[in-house]
């Protein structure tokens, strides 16, 4: 149902400065199209990609790729989805938005907008990217909206149930209960703390030593204000490799 994962997107009052930031910490600007009618970047690590967008949404939003956008968007109104937008028509860029039971928005557009990244593209300072985060109230009520979108379950915490993780086309999906989160947020295993501390010497940009999710040694806090938290290691356990995302199987429609 979702697509392919394409973007974690931002709005970015000033996308410069943005760029500044990623590209200080390792990330590539990718080649964007001209497709939306306002400024717009992307950087990526050869896996996770941010989409920069200037201007206001109720972001940061999962943006996936699904080329039927319109035969797909009956078949959720079939399923009692309601949309916070729809844009389907002959003359227009088809895309679509829904949110989650905490808020989350999700949106479906009908084909890429930036160049995909290079094979060689290496990892960003912040080392490897394991799991885009949504804080949400209710691990368990939350996992029930997500499975039949992302039904892969990876990885789970058990007793309590706090913190699960799914394939949603090929994003690693996290879904926390911790006080912590702030927003939706990207984690990471870096094994070069040293660099990090480095580039955040020359640049300045905002940081915290042991923000109190999941044991992460430090939380960065991009222009925009999207959270980068870096780990010593992956707190679920052994790392999830990003499946290719030819391999993804469909979801199934969501009947609640």
């Amino acid at each position: 149902m979702l697509g392919r994962y394409l973007e974690f997107s931002v709005p970015a009052p000033d996308i410069l400065e943005s760029l500044g930031f990623y590209k200080s910490l390792g990330f590539h600007e990718l080649n964007s199209r001209d497709v939306w009618p306002y400024r717009y970047a992307v950087v990526s690590d050869g896996e996770l990609c941010i989409g920069l967008h200037d201007r206001e949404f109720a972001g940061p939003a999962l943006t996936f790729v699904h080329h039927e956008v319109a035969k797909e968007a009956r078949s959720m109104t079939d399923h009692r989805f309601e949309f916070e937008y729809l844009k389907i028509d002959d003359e227009s860029f088809n895309e679509l938005g829904f949110v989650d039971h905490d808020g989350h928005l999700v949106t479906m557009i009908e084909a890429r907008t930036f160049s995909k990244p290079h094979d060689d593209m290496r990892n960003s300072l912040c080392g490897h990217w394991f799991e885009t985060t949504l804080p949400v109230r209710d691990t368990l009520r939350a996992g029930l909206f997500w499975a039949p979108l992302a039904p892969e379950l990876l990885r789970m915490r058990e007793e309590p149930t706090t913190h699960m993780r799914f394939n949603a086309g090929g994003m690693p999906l996290g879904l926390s209960e911790s006080i912590a989160l702030t927003g939706p947020s990207l984690c990471f295993r870096c094994e070069d703390r040293e660099a990090v501390w480095i580039a955040l010497a020359k640049s300045g940009f905002i940081h915290k030593e042991y923000p109190g999710f999941e044991g992460a040694f430090m939380s960065i806090t991009a222009p925009e204000g999207t959270t980068l938290y870096l780990f010593a290691e992956d707190f679920l356990g052994e790392l999830y490799e990003v499946a290719e995302l030819d391999e993804v199987p469909p979801a199934q429609p969501q009947n609640d």
